[in-house]
């Protein structure tokens, strides 16, 4: 009688896969009381899912999600016990909607969602909005505490860019990503919430972008029928158009944390930056209280820049991907309560293509008289041609595009007719408002299922 035992090998480039031993014994009762006690043992695992609730994104990426799941994942899932409820998205916001309004979430130990970065976005805003108004958390409050979600959440990639699962687990692969779910690994992350006039507009966990890769993003949704090839082709012409905006960014530098945004500390596994950061933001949270909120930033300075920038980038993470291995900040970490605020000021076509072919080498990208880089807690944006205390809308009036136009036109004596604004891209999605204050946190009860190891 022989026992076969089923266990994660790691390989290259951070992937895993699953592999196989097999034991052989003569006494079939000596063998059955091997499997009972391998069972008894792996049960005492609490970390280890035992039931998911599934959202598969059949439209993503090359849509292959469904087949990535059937055929990589749901048999892993199988052969580790976990039982999962499937759910095939059906449109836009599907996920998102039914975590706010329909799913039994007791029933389950995470959510796990088979996309890109969009789908985790879904999944996020429906599981972080329907966690605050259960604890009666307003989220038009940019003030509020988040409370933590208890579900942890998992990636499977099937998207166009994947940069989520990349930048935490250090690749791409379905496969490796499912045994992360499986073994019950799990990383903390930071979560930042953007507001509008004290209203909600998002959350996010990766990037916010304006200028360039607003620009990209909001060029490429006309352009959705050419798959992921859109995101070369509107990046090729953002970059050949060379908008530049003008705007204040203001902003609340960490102070007494450790590690910069140009230093050689990568956030790895038992990450010393997170560990430390992150306890004191906590430590700082709870020494005030909540209707004061103004103490509690009082550690630092805001600070205040006014220019002319051709691209504003918070990253909470790397976002690294296949394409920028270091992503467009390498040392961001993944819970330390923090972002890093990359200003890129007006330039040279050709100065900017140096900042961004460094994203694609080892070269430091902020190493250039053009970019600043500042690893901040909280920061708000309100472009030049927009009231302190009035919207901006996306869709303005013709007449009113004229007036703005002409002024900025001046500016711009080579392009016809170039925009006063941009769009914020917010984890490839476009808010409907450019003046923005973004405030980030750390939810240490908030996990995923995913955790990037050195190996």
């Amino acid at each position: 009688m022989s026992v076969s035992v089923l266990y994660v090998e790691r390989c290259r480039q951070h992937r895993w896969r699953c592999a196989e031993v097999t034991f052989t014994c003569s006494d079939g009762a000596l063998c059955q009381h091997w499997i009972s006690s391998i069972r008894e043992q792996l049960a005492t695992i609490t970390s280890r899912p035992k039931h998911l609730l599934v959202y598969i994104n059949p439209y993503g990426g090359k849509r292959q999600g469904k087949r990535i799941y059937e055929q990589k994942v749901a048999p892993l899932f199988a052969q580790a016990g976990v039982s999962t409820h499937v759910i095939v998205t059906e449109y836009a916001n599907h996920a998102r909607d039914h975590l706010k309004m329909e799913a039994e979430l007791k029933k389950f130990d995470g959510v796990v969602c088979v996309g890109g970065d969009g789908m985790f976005s879904e999944i996020i805003h429906g599981l972080i909005w329907r966690t605050q108004i259960d604890n009666g958390v307003d989220p038009n409050c940019p003030d509020e505490t988040l409370s933590g979600c208890s579900l942890r959440i998992g990636i499977i990639p099937a998207g166009s860019t994947d940069c989520i699962c990349f930048a935490t687990v250090g690749t791409n692969d379905p496969v490796t990503s499912a045994l992360h779910i499986i073994v019950g690994d799990s990383q903390p992350m930071d979560v930042c919430s953007v507001h509008h006039s004290n209203t909600f507009l998002r959350y996010s966990v990766s990037l916010l972008g304006y200028g360039f890769y607003g620009d990209v993003l909001t060029d490429s949704e006309r352009k959705r029928w050419m798959g992921p090839a859109r995101y070369d082709l509107s990046g090729l012409k953002m970059f050949l158009t060379h908008h530049y905006y003008e705007g204040t960014v203001s902003f609340l530098p960490a102070r007494g944390i450790i590690g910069t945004p140009r230093d050689a500390a990568r956030c790895r596994s038992g990450c010393v930056v997170c560990q430390h950061n992150g306890q004191l933001h906590s430590e700082r949270a709870e020494s005030y209280e909540m209707d004061d909120v103004s103490n509690c930033e009082s550690d630092g300075e805001w600070r205040t820049i006014r220019g002319k920038f051709l691209a504003i980038n918070a990253a909470s993470m790397s976002c690294a991907c296949p394409r920028s291995p270091k992503g467009l900040s390498p040392a961001a970490h993944l819970a330390d309560g923090t972002t890093d605020l990359i200003l890129v000021r007006k330039c040279s076509r050709f100065d900017f293509l140096r900042h961004l072919l460094r994203h694609t080498s080892k070269d430091d990208q902020f190493d250039l008289t053009f970019v600043e880089v500042h690893r901040v807690r909280r920061f708000r944006f309100m472009p030049r041609h927009c009231q302190s205390d009035s919207e901006l809308e996306l869709d303005l009036q013709e007449n009113s595009k004229h007036q703005i136009f002409s002024q900025i036109c001046r500016d711009h004596p080579a392009c016809g007719c170039a925009p006063a604004y941009s769009s914020w891209n917010c984890d490839g999605e476009i808010l409907t408002h450019t003046a923005i204050d973004v405030r980030y946190k750390t939810l240490w009860e908030f996990l995923t299922f995913k955790h990037l190891t050195p190996g």
